[in-house]
């Protein structure tokens, strides 16, 4: 074979290589993001079996764009009688991402938040609830926490990613950081919702809080909001460096944990 024709061959079986994998890499992603809303549909249905739920405009952060191609699309919805639920995706190609959080604002339960990242056919999710609450140690709180931990047991056999830990580790109570397979997306389903399900269903026995208390807790969760800002954070530090520090701490205000809908005269 002459060394034209040679150079063309192998040319057109690199090009077949990368379509191929350009390919296999779309239809991943693809089933990916339809797993992603599945579980955000799955979320949300079962929020509206204990409390009723509205979404709020999101005005200017509804879709935000980092480094010209990275988009996180964000919805927030108020859910009454408990507090701010922030949802944030993202699909970037090679790796799509899901935060779904819940602020209480009006009973005293922990703050909860699931970050899943699907990365190709492997997933790392992230379940984790924070004491954003003047005490933590009264029976009712105490007894939300059991549950969880209860819960938390029965997940002991799932690969758990190390932890390297963080300043606010001192707000972190029960978590799970879990490593699994695409072929095991039912249990990935599966620790979303036991985990939201025994959340909810323990809250909705709690009582809403006076107004004094709502306050307190308020200023809890915005030290912690703005602590993260300035001491840091693996997600905010992503957020500073693209968004800056001030539009952050207004995305953290108006949508991500909804400070701004809860303080003072605005409840």
């Amino acid at each position: 074979m002459k060394k034209s024709k040679l150079v063309k061959a192998m040319v057109a079986g690199i090009l077949a290589v990368v379509g191929a994998a350009t390919i296999s890499c779309s239809v991943i992603a693809r089933e990916n993001n339809a797993q992603i809303d599945s579980i955000v549909e799955s979320g949300l249905k079962l929020i509206e079996k204990n409390y009723t739920i509205t979404e709020c405009n999101t005005n200017d952060y509804t879709d935000i764009t980092m480094y010209g191609i990275m988009k996180f699309h964000t919805k927030q919805y108020e859910i009454e009688g408990l507090g701010n639920l922030s949802i944030m995706t993202t699909d970037m190609g090679m790796m799509q991402m899901m935060s779904f959080m819940i602020t209480s604002f009006e009973k005293k339960v922990p703050l909860c938040t699931f970050d899943f990242m699907y990365i190709g056919n492997k997933r790392k999710s992230y379940v984790e609830f924070y004491n954003l609450v003047e005490d933590a140690k009264t029976p009712e709180y105490t007894g939300i926490l059991d549950t969880l931990n209860n819960l938390k047991a029965s997940f002991d056999d799932v690969e758990e990613i190390p932890y390297k830990g963080n300043w606010y580790d001192n707000y972190l109570t029960v978590f799970m950081h879990k490593a699994i397979g695409s072929k095991q997306d039912e249990l990935n389903s599966k620790l979303f919702c036991d985990s939201l399900s025994a959340y909810l269903k323990k809250s909705e026995e709690v009582e809403v809080m006076s107004a004094e208390a709502k306050q307190k807790q308020l200023q809890i969760i915005e030290e912690y909001s703005e602590g993260l800002i300035t001491k840091g954070g693996i997600s905010t530090d992503f957020f500073k460096k693209n968004l800056g520090e001030d539009m952050t701490r207004d995305f953290f205000n108006k949508v991500f944990f909804g400070t701004d809908r809860y303080r003072e005269g605005r409840q």
